[in-house]
This record gives C-alpha cells, sequence and structure tokens, in this order.
C-alpha cells in the first residue's frame, strides 16, 4: 500500500485509479509504528519526513497550519518521499464545540486534507484511534488501515532473540521468561539496562 504507488505509479495510471495516500498505523505504544515507517522508507529508497502531531499544536492561532503547509513544501521539494505524522490524535482528534483552538485544529485538518492530493504517501500514527475525529478517517485521507497490537508471547519471544543477537547470553537463559508481559520497545530498553549494568560490573 505504500511501496506500489511510489515504484510504480503508472500502474494506477493505467488502470485509471487514484493511488492511496494516507495509511494509519494505531495500536498501544512501543509497538513498532515508527520503526515500520523507517524500514519502509529505507527498503523503498525515498525521503522519510517525520514531524509529531503536537509539535503542530502551536500556541499561536495559526501558527500549526503555516507548519503543515511548510512540511508538504519539504516533501515535494524531497519527492519521492513519505511522511509520518506521529500523534496524529494531538491535532486530529474529535474537534471541541468552540475556542479558538478548535479552528485553528480545522483549519490544520482542512491543509491536510488539501496538500495530501499532491504527496506520494503520508503515514500517521496514534495510540488513540477511538479519539480520531472522523473527518480525518474519511476515504481520500485514509485509505488503509493498519493495527499494531502487542505482541503474544512468540512474537515477544522472537523479539528478544533479534534484540540480544549480538549479545553473549548465559547457556539455558529463559527468554520466554524475561518476554512476559513486554512490548518491543519494552524489551529493546530493558536488554540496554542489561548490557551496560553487566559492562559497568567488568568496567
Amino acid at each position: 500500500v505504500t511501496e506500489l504507488p511510489i515504484k510504480h505509479a503508472e500502474l494506477f495510471e493505467s488502470l485509471g485509479i487514484a493511488q492511496p495516500k494516507g495509511v494509519l498505523l494505531y495500536g498501544p505504544p512501543g509497538t513498532g509504528k515508527t520503526l515500520l515507517a523507517r524500514a519502509v522508507t529505507h527498503h523503498i529508497v525515498c525521503t522519510f519526513i517525520r514531524v509529531s502531531g503536537s509539535e503542530l499544536v502551536q500556541k499561536y492561532i495559526g501558527e500549526g497550519s503555516r507548519m503543515v503547509r511548510e512540511l508538504f513544501v519539504m516533501a515535494r521539494e524531497h519527492a519521492p518521499s513519505i511522511i509520518l505524522m506521529d500523534e496524529i490524535d494531538s491535532i486530529g482528534s474529535a474537534r471541541m464545540d468552540s475556542g479558538s483552538g478548535s479552528g485553528d485544529c480545522e483549519k490544520r485538518m482542512e491543509q491536510i486534507g488539501e496538500t495530501m492530493r499532491i504527496i506520494n504517501t503520508v503515514l500517521m500514527a496514534t495510540n488513540r484511534i477511538d479519539i480520531l475525529d472522523q473527518a480525518l478517517l474519511r476515504p481520500g485521507r485514509i485509505d488503509r488501515k493498519i493495527e499494531f497490537p502487542n505482541p503474544n508471547e512468540d512474537s515477544r519471544q522472537e523479539i528478544l532473540k533479534i534484540q540480544s543477537r549480538r549479545m553473549s547470553l548465559m547457556r539455558g537463559i529463559d527468554l520466554k521468561k524475561i518476554a512476559e508481559k513486554k512490548n518491543g520497545a519494552e524489551l529493546k530498553v530493558f536488554l540496554t539496562h542489561v548490557y551496560l549494568s553487566c559492562a559497568t560490573c567488568f568496567s
């Protein structure tokens, strides 16, 4: 859904269909949403631009909309490109009933919708799909939703094996027990702490 429109845009032109633009990655923190976006960009070999939704929520009215415009201008100048808008719920949550902040939120949403029409692909990531504005989720803005659930037991063990592949582990160590109830990000942090503790002991 991300690679095909960038590498083979002619397929969509020959079929007379619009390229999918917006992809929403959703799920709990630490499940690999940002990691996947970086991996896709590396595989396709294109410009990766990441911005946090919280960075677009500015104190001054209109500032967030201006930043959105500049972001998409940068993406056009460095095409082909993929934009990852992390924490999209910061600006794309259900709108408040009143207040100036609500008006600026609507402007940012409209700006995102307009500029997505001319950008290769926009990935959006959120931990809270339940609070996103339906205007953002409608077809034409978000064409695909991909869930990132917490890893199951087998997945956690596999993640730990990959993260620890360069470490010298004690024979018989129970990776299954260590990985219990942790997500991918937590496992990586855990192994880093273990490595630093060992390095400190032997230094």
